[in-house]
């Protein structure tokens, strides 16, 4: 994502929450939790067709 587009997705983010920052950072972080049980769901669904478990759970 290059940083014009980063800086549009900031603005847009921002708007939806009525420029309440301390909103969008929480809308944020709560998509961002569901996408790690969304990341750990698949990693456990790999593990059960014999894909390698992962050793770490940090996803960055």
């Amino acid at each position: 994502m290059s940083f014009r587009s980063s800086e549009a997705a900031i603005d847009e983010i921002v708007a939806s929450c009525n420029g309440d920052l301390r909103g969008a950072l929480k809308a944020l972080l709560l998509v961002n939790e569901h996408l790690e049980a969304e990341i750990a769901q698949l990693y456990a669904a790999a593990v059960q067709y014999g894909l390698p478990e992962r050793r770490s759970t940090a996803f960055h």
